[in-house]
């Protein structure tokens, strides 16, 4: 049968072809369905009481429990409003819940011969806990109301599902995990967005750097694995698997332009004669598309042709080599900004007074605060605003730690260049070509100035002084780390990920001169003078600091952001990256790492990908990882307050002693 239609105050009724026991065919959910990731899909709720099911019309259910609460229950929406966490606990999370409620998607696969083989994919949403008798039940009822021609999978929600259905046989609930369904999609968003610009095709680096000249803002670079020196274009398109955290899709989402992985970009070259079009290119969460163009159409420079970003004039005057502990994030404009975050991070740790709660206080209709979820991610009981604040502190202090090290001022920077004549004077050349737009000279005026610092002695007190001040755990034979540290980067508009030097194998003294040199000619370098240039960065107010640490063996490193990056409305959720060894591995690209998704509200948590390693970590590991995700967005409330709903970057590992540390934090892609 169906429903009546759905009135929505004094608008017209909205027709709503919602079927209720009816068996499922194609073509009815067809009908019914709507489109999201590029899937067609379809909201199923499956009535236990009545031994029946409701097959939602996508246009005008958007949400299960809405549908429920008013449409089967009888519920007025204030009455749903008020009590909305509630309702959702008693359909998600009750063992004996009366409605079950999910979602069938529409996929297809080449089969045996070229055949393609189209199938439906059942799954909950990611915070429902059904244990696996639940789930072989609701698998079940579906199964028997399907078109029997249609193969029917069930994909866990997240990993507690997981675990339920390894339990049950597979004869019983056929299966599939997520990994598994979108490891293998063609096109997958990483950043959205839409641009007219002429494409651009390349099959490996060497390619690219012998076009890069020729390339310019309105062009659309498409190739494989995109350098992380590419530089500033219209919009990128990746043809082999990438991670949202990499540098090049920081960098997408820094300069706001559309970034994809489309595996079939070859076959839609030839299939259209797109290399080198013009093309109107579009990245959306359900579409990504590539449309040429007929003519080369009338383009206007991009804002950024005029973008000016002014930076607090930087403190030059003599300042102390200053261990991490003792900065603050007032101190990045005489350490810079990484120095003066990881202080931050050392006083948020060890102060514990710290309020890391208020992501959870602002408001998110209809709710007046997610006090009550934070509580129980905390294994809380109603406590008062003052035990949350300070359960949240004593959580965080629990599960990370901040690296040891020194940070060196920009002051250091500053006496050294200004010791060599040959610096001033090759400094001053490169200013006069910025000023005069000769832009044919930039590239070589910056590699004789970085060679000049690589190789011009070191004052002796500005030796001392670095030698000095790094502490005896740091000195002697054991491996140390040189860290970047400028104001010119996090900068609203202007992120630099990927832009400046580390050095992560660094022994005695002699190599630690010539890391700290090598960082600083990095502020130097062709491709960070022109991308500040781009920016209306001056580089008279550009400095670079330089942190010290020790090298910390790890088994485990990685990147998290607290949002889900192609979903940025979506405030549940921290998108996490990890692969064996150093963090570099993941922003770098040098291997696919293993990806998550953490929902920080309701809890779970789900896998994207498995990357390189092609399998899966331990339950322990992943119980682990939802902690640090959990960190990263608590510790979001002081470093991105007040908008405390701006994302942070972080970088992470797991020590070999089994201890997390964060050995970046930083605003995400501003």
């Amino acid at each position: 049968m169906s429903t009546p239609p759905l009135t929505t105050g004094a608008r017209e009724p909205v027709a709503d072809r919602t079927v209720v026991g009816e068996h499922l065919s194609l073509p009815l959910f067809r009908t019914l369905s709507g489109v999201l990731a590029g899937h067609p899909y379809l909201k199923v709720v499956v009535d236990r009481a009545e031994d029946t099911w409701h097959l939602l019309d996508t246009a005008a259910h958007p949400f299960h429990a809405d549908y429920i609460a008013t449409r089967v229950l009888g519920m007025d929406v204030s009455e749903l409003d008020a009590s909305l966490d509630e309702f959702n606990a008693s359909v998600y999370m009750a063992p004996d819940r009366r409605f079950l409620l999910g979602v069938l998607s529409l996929h297809a696969e080449e089969g045996p011969e070229g055949h393609e083989r189209t199938f439906l994919v059942l799954e909950t949403t990611e915070a429902d806990t059904m244990d696996g008798a639940l789930l072989e039940f609701f698998y079940t009822f579906v199964r028997e109301r399907v078109d029997a021609r249609l193969p029917l999978l069930l994909k866990p929600a997240n990993h507690r599902q997981e675990e339920e259905l390894a339990e049950v046989s597979e004869q019983r609930v056929p299966r599939i995990l997520g990994h598994e369904l979108f490891g293998t999609r063609a096109r997958t968003p990483l950043h959205p967005g839409e641009v007219t610009g002429r494409l651009r095709c390349f099959r490996t680096t060497k390619e690219y750097e012998a076009a890069a000249g020729g390339l310019g803002w309105s062009d659309i670079v498409a190739m494989p694995r995109l350098p992380d020196d590419v530089q500033r274009v219209a919009g990128f398109i990746n043809t082999a698997p990438t991670t949202p955290l990499s540098h090049t899709n920081v960098l997408a989402s820094g300069w706001d332009i559309p970034n994809a992985i489309v595996r079939d970009l070859e076959e839609l070259v030839e299939k259209d004669g797109l290399d080198g079009a013009w093309v109107r290119y579009r990245v959306r969460e359900d579409e990504i598309s590539l449309t040429r163009l007929e003519q080369a159409p009338e383009l206007r420079a991009p804002a950024w042709h005029q973008q000016r970003i002014r930076l607090e004039p930087p403190l030059l005057e003599d300042a102390p080599v200053l261990s991490l502990h003792r900065l603050r994030a007032s101190d990045r404009d005489r350490y810079g900004t990484k120095a003066a975050n990881l202080g931050e991070l050392h006083h948020v740790l060890d102060s514990r007074t710290a309020d890391l709660t208020a992501f959870y206080a602002r408001p998110r209709p209809p709710r007046e605060n997610l006090y009550g979820h934070l509580a129980a991610r905390l294994g809380l009981c109603t406590p008062s605003p003052a035990e949350l604040r300070a359960a949240a502190t004593a959580f965080v202090a629990g599960t990370v730690g901040a690296p040891d090290g020194v940070a060196l001022p920009f002051s250091l920077q500053h006496r050294f260049l200004t010791s060599s004549p040959a610096l001033q004077q090759g400094i001053g050349k490169l200013k006069m070509a910025l000023e005069l737009g000769a832009t044919e000279v930039l590239d070589a005026l910056c590699l004789e100035i970085q060679h000049l610092i690589r190789h011009a002695p070191v004052p002796g007190s500005v030796a001392e002084q670095i030698t000095r001040a790094v502490p005896a755990p740091l000195a002697g034979d054991g491996r140390l780390v040189v860290r970047s540290s400028s104001n010119a980067e996090d900068l609203p508009g202007f992120s630099a990920a990927g832009v400046y030097d580390s050095v992560t194998t660094v022994r005695g003294e002699d190599e630690l001169l010539d890391a700290v040199r090598q960082v600083w000619a990095s502020l130097l370098s062709p491709r960070s003078v022109r991308l500040r240039h781009q920016a209306g960065i001056s580089l008279d107010d550009t400095y670079m600091g330089v942190i010290i640490q020790v090298y910390v063996p790890a088994t485990l490193g990685g990147v998290l952001v607290t949002c889900d990056p192609t979903r940025r409305e979506d405030f549940r959720t921290v998108y996490l990256n990890c692969s064996p060894g150093s963090p570099e591995q993941v922003v770098e690209g040098g291997v696919l790492p293993q990806q998550y998704l953490y929902n920080t509200v309701e809890g779970g948590g789900r896998t994207v990908a498995l990357g390189t390693a092609g399998e899966e970590l331990s339950a322990g590991i992943r119980a682990r990882l939802a902690d640090l995700s959990l960190t990263g967005r608590l510790l979001q409330s002081h470093f991105s307050a007040p908008e405390v709903d701006r994302p942070l970057d972080i970088e992470w590992l797991l020590t070999d002693q089994g201890d997390f540390r964060l050995v970046q934090i930083r605003p995400y892609a501003l």
